[in-house]
């Protein structure tokens, strides 16, 4: 797999709030420019998502995709990992979440992304970057204009 990329943001939201948003796949579109559709395709025993289609159009990359997910007990994280994919040969994420003082969060992100056409280094790194700055901002958008 290759190095994962790491990013945090805090979000004047409790953790719960935030990891609601975050679970709520179907509300992606609505939020997340660059996801066109999304599909629960199984859940958990305890009705989290486990398996989710994505349809992503983010400019140069489109794609197709099925992430796994991994809900933590504790309700402050969910982890991923790409299970199929068009565009991405694998994806590994996830969102830790660490509550701070007065109902704010800091939400960390990493990611690790391999494409299947070929890509230098440098500017996939970079890309995954922007990725994950794309995402924060928009979680924190999307979860403090609920308020």
């Amino acid at each position: 797999m290759v190095d994962q990329s790491t990013q945090s943001i805090v979000i004047e939201a409790p953790a719960a709030q935030i990891m609601t948003a975050i679970a709520d796949f179907g509300a992606y579109p609505e939020w997340a420019e660059a996801v066109k559709e999304t599909e629960v395709l199984s859940r958990t025993s305890g009705g989290d998502a486990e398996r989710v289609r994505f349809v992503l159009d983010a400019g140069v990359v489109k794609d197709t995709y099925v992430n796994v997910y991994d809900w933590a007990g504790d309700g402050l994280s969910v982890s991923w990992n790409l299970v199929e994919g068009q565009v991405q040969k694998a994806q590994r994420g996830s969102y830790r979440l660490s509550p701070l003082p007065d109902d704010r969060t800091e939400v960390t992100y990493s990611l690790a992304v391999d494409l299947a056409i070929p890509m230098i280094g440098l500017f996939k790194r970079k890309a995954e970057k922007m990725i994950m700055d794309t995402a924060l901002k928009e979680l924190k958008r999307r979860v403090e204009g609920a308020k």
